[in-house]
């Protein structure tokens, strides 16, 4: 039987980084995947994903330029153009990443692993033992257990529409149902958004889900809220039909559900392990990313921890200097990861919100500060998007714990505002700082 010091099941951005540093430390390293290398991040998710948001950007932007003095003609958008040339984008990013496994000293299996016990995995009929090993399977979309639900797509699905719905439903509250809805809405699509609450991005600062419903709204996406729905059903003319709450929706080309992820880790074998998993599925691992099973460990989505590709990217990178470059204390600090969502208009966020700082800190010793305005792009135009921001403090240095925005911009803004809140700044700092005008990141060390 095959031996390697570290055997890693899952070649996206989590456990390619993982294995690729592994090797550097002169670990004799094994990686298994079964699909394209990437992940979700580089094939259906992350990647992708920002090329449909620049294309309707883009669609925006050709709305806005007569209000600048343009003259533009008439122009028209080929769904199947973009799609040709996005696929074609991703088809080679595999390619770079390949090469770059290629040449790692990193020896690659294609198939599906599955763990007999707790030190050795089968893949296409093969036995191989692992001294330690590394699961990083991700996740995948879910979909509700209501009759009819085969009918709808989910988010892996919309990279494989070949035309364009004339109208869409979406099912979902979080950053992925948001981001899709505002792609095909600035692309022509007539788009109506299912809520099973009264509010989208229920884990987002206030500020931030209260002004891009708004948004949302003004620019002419159906909201709907509070529905559950039972059944989806197709009608004679081949649209769909959506019940719930006594309430029917009709006349859909698509139907997308964005009702959040499930993780990879019921079809590996774990039930051969001591591995535990929680009640939602995702493996239970401590902050130094270790399972129960002491040489057995997980990153990414398949944990349920901050499911973005930086965060698995650092975490493998990590796990793996302290596995076999000799730094026993490396590993990830979860705490105030900055992100962003592609919505329209996007948002840039680090750390607490208004209502976890309050309760981690009690609400007389925090001090929040906001601002709203225009972003002077808008300013000559009729259709004028708002920007909100705001910044949470703490105690009577008002160090900062937790900035928020939404608007044109922030999503490049934000990366650097998060260095300041990692490295301690407090609200003294910002205003310290000269303000770089006429900017909307000015707004930000502006106040107080």
């Amino acid at each position: 039987m095959k031996t390697f010091d570290f055997i890693v099941i899952g070649g996206g951005s989590g456990g390619l980084a993982c294995a690729k540093r592994a090797v550097s430390h002169g670990a004799s390293t094994l990686l298994i995947e079964a699909g394209r290398l990437g992940g979700t991040c580089v094939n259906v998710g992350c990647v992708p994903k920002k090329v449909m948001w620049n294309a309707a950007s883009i669609a925006e932007s050709l709305e806005h330029a007569k209000e600048y003095g343009f003259r533009v003609g008439e122009t028209s958008f080929d769904w199947g153009v973009l799609k040709k040339s996005r696929d074609g984008y991703i088809k080679r990013l595999n390619g770079i990443y390949q090469r770059s496994l290629d040449v790692s000293g990193v020896v690659e299996i294609a198939g599906y692993a599955t763990l007999v016990d707790s030190h050795t995995v089968e893949v296409n009929g093969e036995r191989i033992r692992g001294e330690r090993i590394l699961i990083a399977t991700g996740g995948r979309p879910s979909v509700p257990n209501i009759p009819g639900a085969e009918l709808g797509i989910t988010s892996d699905g919309f990279f494989e529409l070949e035309k364009q719905p004339e109208r869409v439903a979406i099912v979902g509250a979080g950053y992925i149902a948001v981001e899709i809805a505002g792609v095909f809405k600035a692309l022509g699509s007539h788009v109506t958004l299912l809520l099973r609450r009264q509010q989208l991005l229920r884990k987002f600062d206030a500020i931030l889900r209260e002004t891009l419903m708004e948004e949302m709204g003004k620019d002419g996406i159906d909201l709907v809220t509070c529905i559950e729905l039972d059944h989806v059903e197709k009608d004679a003319d081949g649209k769909l039909c959506l019940a719930g709450n006594e309430q029917k929706l009709e006349g859909f080309d698509c139907l997308l559900w964005a009702t959040g992820r499930v993780p990879n880790a019921d079809n590996i074998g774990l039930e051969n392990t001591d591995v535990r998993v929680n009640e939602d599925g995702f493996i239970v691992v401590d902050a130094f990313e270790n399972t129960s099973v002491p040489h057995i460990h997980a990153i990414g989505d398949v944990t349920g921890n901050v499911q973005l590709t930086p965060v698995a990217i650092a975490a493998g990178r990590k796990l793996a200097d302290r596995l076999f470059g000799g730094k026993p204390d490396s590993h990830l600090n979860y705490k105030n990861v900055p992100s962003v969502v592609f919505s329209h208009p996007p948002i840039g966020t680090v750390g607490m919100t208004e209502q976890e700082a309050s309760k981690a800190y009690g609400v007389d010793d925090v001090h929040v500060y906001t601002s709203r305005f225009t972003n002077m792009y808008y300013s000559i135009m009729e259709h004028r998007s708002q920007t909100a921001m705001k910044v949470v403090t703490v105690g009577e240095q008002r160090k900062i714990v937790g900035i928020h925005a939404i608007g044109l911009g922030v999503d490049e803004m934000i990366q650097g505002f998060a260095v300041a809140l990692q490295m301690g700044a407090t609200l003294a700092d910002l205003n310290r700082t000269v303000a770089v005008h006429p900017t909307a990141s000015e707004e930000l060390v502006l106040m107080g």
